[in-house]
C-alpha cells in the first residue's frame, strides 16, 4: 500500500473483474434446509390444484410458498417475525400486481409500476438484512403478476391463495424449531469459533476481519434468540471464547475450539466453556447500525427504479411478450457497488444462458402432462437453492427453467418462443441494468466511510479512557464490544465503497490507523480482563 493519500477529489474508475467471477465456492452448511423447505411448500398447493385441474391458479399459491425460502440463518423467534414480515410483504407486492394489472392494459404504464414496487422492496429487504434470497423473489412475484390477465373482483381471491400458503410456508419454516430449537444459535456460535480458530493458526488481517465479522454475527444472533435460557448462556460463554482468541491468538488452542464447533453442529448437549473469561454486557444491543441506513439506500434504490423501467422499456420496444423478465434481470443485479454489480451481472447472463439449453432439454418431459410439470418445476425448486450459495450463476441454472416452466401452468407454450424471448430480455436488462448502475452515482458510500471512521475513534478513545482507569472500570468490556461492532462496520463500509465508481478516493491511510489502533485497544481490555480476573 503506498503512503501517498490520494487528493480526496480525484474519481476512479475500478477495473471490472472477469477472473473469479464464476469461481464456485463452498456450499452452506445448511443449503439443504431452504432446499428442502421450498419442496416442503410448494408441492402440497401445487399438487392439490393438479387434482383440481387449476393448475392456472398456481403462480398465487407459489407467492405465498416461495416464502419459505427466508431468514433460515435466524433463531426460531426472530424467524417467526421475519417470515410474518416476508408474507405480508409478498402479498401487499402481488397486490399491487394484481390491481394495476386490472386497472389498465397499458405496458408502458404496468412496467413503471413494476420499477417503482422493486425499487421499494430492494429498499426494505436491504434497510431490514432479510438476507438471501431478498428482494429478487418478490420482485419476480410483484412483476409477473403486472401481465397476469385480471379483474379486480378476483384479486380478493387470488391474494387470499398466496396469503394461505403463505401461513403454510411460515408454518414449514418454523416446523425445525419442534426438534432443534437452538440450531440457529449453534451454527453462528459454530462458525465464530471455527473463524477464530482460523485466525489463531494463522493471524493475517483478512482472517481478523473475517473472524469479528463471525463473532459479531454470533453476537446479534444470540441477542435475537428471545428468553435468555441455560442453552443461550452457554453459547455466549463459547462466544466469549472466540473473542478471547481474537485478542490473544498466540495464546488460543484452535483445537479446542475447532472440537466445540464440531459439538455444536452435532446434536450433542452445548460445550459447558470456563466462564473465568466471561465479559459483561451481553444484554448490550449489537445490531443497531453506527449510521442512518435510509440515506445510504437512497442511490441502490434510485438505480433500481431506473435500471428496471429501462430495461422493460428497451423489451418492449424490442416487441417482447414478457417485459417483466428484463425488468427482474436488471432488479436481480444490484449490490452495494458497481463492480459486485457487474459480477452479478456476468453470473446471471451465463446461468440464465445455460438455463435456457437445460430447459430445452427438459421440456418434452414436462410437456408429457401436468404431472410431470410440477414434479419439474419441484426438483428445479430443489436443485436452485441447493447450488445457488456455491454462485449465483450455479442456481440460475436451474432458476431459469423452472421460470420458463411456471409460464406453462396457464397453458401450453411454444418452446421455441421462450428461449428466444429469455435470452433476449437477460441480454437487455443486464446491460440496461449496468448502465443504470454506472448512471447513478452512489457518492453515499464514501459518507458511510468518514462515519464509520468517527464512530470508530469515538469508541477506541472511550474504551481507552475506561481501560486507564485504576483499576480498569468493568465497563470498559461493554465498550470494547461496542468498538468491535464499529470495526466490523467499517471494514464493511470500505469495502462496499472500493468498488464504487466515481468515488472521491477513500482515506486509506486512516482506515488503516483506526484499524490497527481499534484491534490493540481490543486485545488490552481482553488480556486487562483475564489478569485482572473480572467477573460479572
Amino acid at each position: 500500500m503506498s503512503s501517498a493519500t490520494p487528493r480526496p477529489d480525484t474519481p476512479r474508475v475500478r477495473r471490472l473483474p472477469l477472473a473469479g467471477v464464476l469461481r464456485l465456492g463452498r456450499p452452506s452448511d445448511i443449503w439443504f434446509k431452504p432446499a428442502l423447505s421450498v419442496v416442503v411448500a410448494v408441492a402440497p398447493p401445487n399438487l392439490t390444484l393438479l387434482a383440481l385441474g387449476r393448475l392456472d391458479l398456481a403462480m398465487y399459491t407459489m407467492a405465498g410458498s416461495l416464502c419459505a425460502l427466508y431468514a433460515h440463518n435466524r433463531p426460531y423467534a426472530a424467524r417467526a417475525r421475519a417470515l410474518a414480515w416476508v408474507v405480508l410483504g409478498m402479498v401487499a407486492g402481488l397486490g399491487a400486481g394484481l390491481v394495476a394489472a386490472s386497472l389498465t392494459g397499458s405496458a408502458v404504464a404496468l412496467v413503471t409500476v413494476g420499477a417503482l414496487v422493486a425499487a421499494v422492496q430492494k429498499a426494505l429487504c436491504d434497510a431490514t438484512r432479510i438476507g438471501p434470497p431478498g428482494h429478487v423473489v418478490l420482485t419476480f412475484i410483484s412483476s409477473a403478476s403486472l401481465f397476469t390477465p385480471q379483474t379486480l373482483a378476483q384479486v380478493p381471491g387470488h391474494l387470499a391463495l398466496a396469503l394461505a400458503t403463505g401461513a403454510w410456508a411460515w408454518l414449514v419454516g418454523m416446523a425445525p424449531g419442534l426438534f432443534r430449537p437452538h440450531g440457529p444459535e449453534r451454527r453462528a456460535t459454530a462458525r465464530a469459533l471455527d473463524a477464530a480458530a482460523a485466525y489463531a493458526e494463522n493471524p493475517r488481517p483478512q482472517a481478523s476481519g473475517t473472524a469479528h465479522a463471525a463473532v459479531q454475527a454470533a453476537w446479534q444472533t444470540l441477542l435475537s434468540a428471545g428468553t435468555r435460557s441455560a442453552t443461550r448462556r452457554a453459547l455466549e460463554r463459547l462466544v466469549v471464547r472466540a473473542e478471547v482468541a481474537l485478542a490473544a491468538p498466540a495464546d488460543a488452542d484452535p483445537d479446542r475450539l475447532r472440537a466445540w464447533a464440531r459439538a455444536l453442529r452435532g446434536t450433542a448437549p452445548v460445550p459447558q466453556a470456563p466462564d473465568d473469561d466471561e465479559l459483561l454486557g451481553v444484554e448490550i444491543e449489537l445490531a443497531a447500525p453506527a449510521h442512518p441506513v435510509w440515506p445510504m439506500l437512497a442511490p441502490i434504490a434510485v438505480r433500481t427504479a431506473l435500471g428496471c423501467a429501462l430495461a422493460g422499456y428497451a423489451s418492449l420496444a424490442l416487441g417482447a411478450g414478457r417485459p417483466y423478465w428484463a425488468l427482474v434481470t436488471a432488479a436481480s443485479l444490484y449490490q452495494a457497488n458497481v463492480t459486485l454489480t457487474w459480477s452479478r451481472g456476468v453470473q446471471r447472463v451465463v446461468g440464465n444462458l445455460v438455463g435456457v439449453l437445460v430447459f430445452a432439454a427438459v421440456v418434452p418431459l414436462a410437456h408429457l402432462g401436468p404431472a410431470a410439470l410440477v414434479l419439474c418445476c419441484l426438483a428445479f425448486n430443489f436443485g436452485a437453492e441447493a447450488l445457488i450459495a456455491r454462485n449465483y450463476w450455479l442456481g440460475s441454472i436451474c432458476v431459469t427453467p423452472m421460470a420458463l416452466l411456471i409460464t406453462e401452468f396457464a397453458g401450453h407454450q411454444e418452446p421455441g418462443r421462450l428461449i428466444t424471448e429469455r435470452v433476449m430480455d437477460t441480454l437487455v436488462g443486464a446491460l440496461v441494468g449496468f448502465v443504470a448502475a454506472v448512471a447513478v452515482t452512489n457518492r453515499r458510500a464514501g459518507d458511510r466511510v468518514e462515519q464509520s471512521l468517527a464512530a470508530v475513534e469515538r469508541a477506541r478513545e472511550h474504551s481507552a479512557r475506561l481501560l486507564a482507569e485504576p483499576p480498569p472500570a468493568p465497563v470498559a468490556l461493554d465498550s470494547a464490544r461496542a468498538l468491535a461492532t464499529a470495526l466490523v462496520d467499517l471494514r464493511a463500509g470500505v469495502e462496499a465503497a472500493s468498488g464504487e465508481w466515481w468515488q472521491r478516493a477513500l482515506p486509506q491511510e486512516r482506515v488503516v490507523r483506526a484499524e490497527q489502533a481499534g484491534r490493540r485497544t481490543l486485545a488490552a481490555t481482553i488480556r486487562q480482563h483475564r489478569t485482572e480476573g473480572v467477573r460479572p
